[in-house]
Order: structure tokens, then sequence, then C-alpha cells
């Protein structure tokens, strides 16, 4: 069984159960090893009021995790329940991390109150984070990372680590009497090294250092090309901040996944499942209306051809063929643009040669798919002008979507717009209206 089919099995488990029961099977899942982010889940799986109740009997040092795991929608769901001697024991137990993934999605007034409620230490890794923009790395790196003095022997390292109980870790960070970074350390190398070893006879071969302005997806690709569980994010100094992991890069990639999923539709990825029902009309709304501008723009150009279509009813029949055959060919081409923007691959030496390949396929799957619509068309009605005009049409349509499904998004990265977010509506405008204008113009000019 996936993990995911084991996840929809256990949220059907949990379902299934009275209320007490619920949360007594919950934890049971929790003690054989449920990890947070599945918790996190499940409970976003359950109406509000379950959720709540679900999140009070979690064990109370898995409350901050759980909440940070969750979208924000949901945590603020959660949080809005509680009472205000609740809301500031769990403030309380917030830690820099933490505070930084809820800080942009709570109101002012809770992130206020939990600044002054977390610990001192908490608080100095929070304000260094918040010296960074929201996309970049050094806003998200662990800053509670294990750092020795490079130049220092591994019993000496011992005896440092031994008084300060470090937790164990996969890799010890070397420092200078500056805090510049010097090299990374696997900890078990300390281990079995002998004790008049120095540490940086041991460091790791050709460590890539992130610097903290990187970008998130960035990060996220140098992570992906590292044979390293984590790596260590420094400024322009090389002062070490902190250290990112393979978790972190999932975690990031399946955000970025999950916003270019949801923003195609105008929604948030942090949208909840059970969210209020005027709440979520209001936000769906918006976009409903913008969709309703692009479809009468459709509709006035349907409305110039009205004679035509009138005295050949056929077009009207034919005219959705037309519209489908060139959002699909546009889809493809935006899909395309939107995964290699994502991963960095486009630059301006090759957005000629890919427009050129693009126009290529589209001007193949053009003449292909017109010969045949165009004689189907043709056989259907009887009538050779109406199968060559709506072949025309397709041709015209294809290669327009071709075309505008490369340059949509890469004018949309220049104004600094999510291309995941407006290209497909504006792609879908454009295709409709270049495909209905050439059919029912060229039906007008040859058909009357």
């Amino acid at each position: 069984m996936s993990e995911f089919q084991d996840l929809s099995h256990q949220i059907e488990l949990i379902s299934l159960e009275e209320d007490q029961e619920q949360s007594r099977l919950l934890n049971s899942m929790i003690e054989e090893g449920l990890e947070s982010s599945s918790v996190a889940l499940i409970l976003e799986a359950f109406p509000i009021e379950d959720r709540v109740r679900l999140w009070r009997a979690l064990p109370l040092e898995l409350h901050i995790e759980v909440l940070t795991e969750m979208r924000a929608e949901v945590r603020y769901s959660i949080i809005d329940s509680l009472s205000d001697t609740e809301l500031k024991l769990t403030l309380a137990k917030l830690d820099n991390l933490s505070l930084i993934e809820w800080a942009d999605s709570l109101p002012e007034e809770i992130i206020s109150e939990a600044i002054q409620l977390i610990e001192k230490d908490e608080l100095e890794l929070y304000d260094q984070a918040n010296e960074f923009e929201e996309d970049e790395l050094g806003r998200w790196a662990e800053r509670k990372v294990i750092t020795l003095p490079f130049n220092i022997t591994v019993e000496k390292a011992t005896v440092l680590m031994e008084r300060y109980s470090y937790d164990t870790p996969q890799q010890v960070y070397l420092i200078d009497r500056r805090k510049k970074f010097r090299g990374a350390v696997n900890y078990y190398e300390i281990l079995r090294s002998e004790n008049h070893v120095r540490l940086k006879t041991l460091a790791l071969d050709n460590v890539t250092t992130l610097n903290g302005k990187l970008t998130l997806p960035e990060s996220v690709e140098a992570l992906e090309h590292s044979s390293l569980s984590a790596l260590p994010v420094v400024d322009d100094d090389q002062t070490l901040i902190g250290e990112v992991d393979w978790q972190f890069a999932l975690s990031t990639q399946r955000e970025i996944y999950e916003a270019r999923l949801m923003a195609g539709t105008g929604m948030d990825e942090g949208d909840d499942l059970f969210a209020p029902i005027m709440k979520s009309s209001q936000k769906r709304g918006v976009w409903l209306g913008i969709n309703l501008l692009t479809a009468i723009l459709a509709s006035v150009t349907i409305g110039l051809f009205e004679d035509v279509i009138a005295q050949v009813v056929a077009l009207a029949v034919l005219m959705p063929i037309v519209a489908s055959m060139g959002g699909i060919a546009g889809s493809q081409t935006l899909t395309l643009m939107v995964r290699a923007m994502a991963l960095n691959q486009i630059a301006p030496g090759n957005r000629f040669a890919l427009l050129k390949n693009e126009l290529g396929i589209g001007s193949i799957n053009g003449l292909l798919w017109a010969l045949i619509i165009g004689g189907l068309a043709g056989l259907w009605f009887q009538s050779t002008l109406l199968g060559s005009t709506i072949a025309l049409a397709i041709v015209v349509n294809i290669i327009t979507a071709a075309l505008f499904g490369v340059l949509i998004p890469i004018v949309l990265d220049k104004l600094k717009l999510d291309p995941a977010l407006a290209g497909s509506v504006i792609l879908t405008t454009v295709t409709d209206v270049v495909g209905f204008f050439a059919f029912l113009g060229t039906a007008s000019l040859v058909l009357l």
C-alpha cells in the first residue's frame, strides 16, 4: 500500500469511529510512528469542529509541529478556535522557524503576542530570519546547527559536544573566530578519528555553500544536485547562517507545485478543504468574474458575425471544434513553458530557438488536423467550402496557440506576474478570439 493510500485508509478508519475513539485511534497511530506531516493531513480532512477536537487531544509536544505542517487557512481555523489561555500557551511554545512560517498567514495581533511570549533566543533567531525576503533562502534556513572551531582537535570537539549536550547531527559545521564558514565534517567521522586529529583535516571535499539571497527554487535545485543531505547557508561575507536539508527541498518543491496547481483556478495552496462557505464563495467568485470578462470578449467576437451564423447554421455546430483545438494546443505549449521556467531553463539565448521549435510543431499539427477536420466537416455538411473554411481556421488557431503559448509566460514573467496564474486565462481568450474570428471571418467572405 502506497503512502497516500495508507493515509486515505487511516482517515477512513478514524472517521468511522465515535468522537472519543477517534482521538484514541489517532494517538495510537502516532505511537506507531505516524509523522507530524501525516497527522496534519489527516486533521485537514475533517470539518473544523472535529479538527480542533482532534488537535487538542494530541500529545502536547506535537501541537506546534502539527500546526506548522498544516496549510495556512487550516492552521488559522484551529488557532481561531482556541481560548485566550490556550492561545497564549500555544504561542509561548513557538520556535523561530515556526513563527516565520506562521507570520505570513496570521493576524498581526497574534504575531505581536507571539513575539512577546516566545523565548529570547528564539526571538533573536526570528529577527535574523526577518532580515531576508520571503522568497529568499536565508529566511527559512535552520539556524540551530552545531558549529565548532575548525582548528581544534577531535578530543576538544568531543568535550565541547558533551558539555553542550548536542543532539546527534549528521554534519558539524566548522567556523573561524569571525563565524565564517570553513568546512563541514561528518559527525560519525569525528567519533571514528583519533583524539589528536584536527577537525579541519576531516572536512568534506567540495561542500557547496548556498547564499542566503538565493531564491527558494534555486536552492531546491542546488540541493537536488548535491550528494549531501544538508548544505550550509552563508551570507555574502561567508558568515554561516545555518543549513537546509532534503526535507526542506521536498516541502518547498511540494508547495511550489501546489501553488501552481491551485493558481490556475485563482485559488491559494493554503486554502482549507472545509473553509467557511461565504469566504470561499467570495474568493472563487472573483475568479469567475474574471473568466466572465474573457468569455464576453469571445462572445462579442461571435456577435460580429451574427448574420453569417444565422444563414449558415453549420458554423455554430463547428465553432466549438475550432476553440477546443486551439485551447488544447496552447495549453500544451504553456505547460511546457511554465515547467521550464520553474526549472530555470528559459534564458534570452534560447527563447527564439524555442519559439521556432513550437511554431514548427504547431504548423505540422495544424496542417495535419486541418486536413482531417476539414475533410470530415466537408463530408458531413456536403460542402467543400465549409470544410476548407474550418481547415484554415484550425491551422491559424493552432499556430497562434503555439506562438502565444511561448510569448505569454515570457511577458508575464517580465511583468513579475505568475505565468501559471494568469497564463491559461489569457491564452484561452486569445485562442477563442483568433479562432472564432478566423473561422467566421473567412466564412463570411466565402460562404455568403
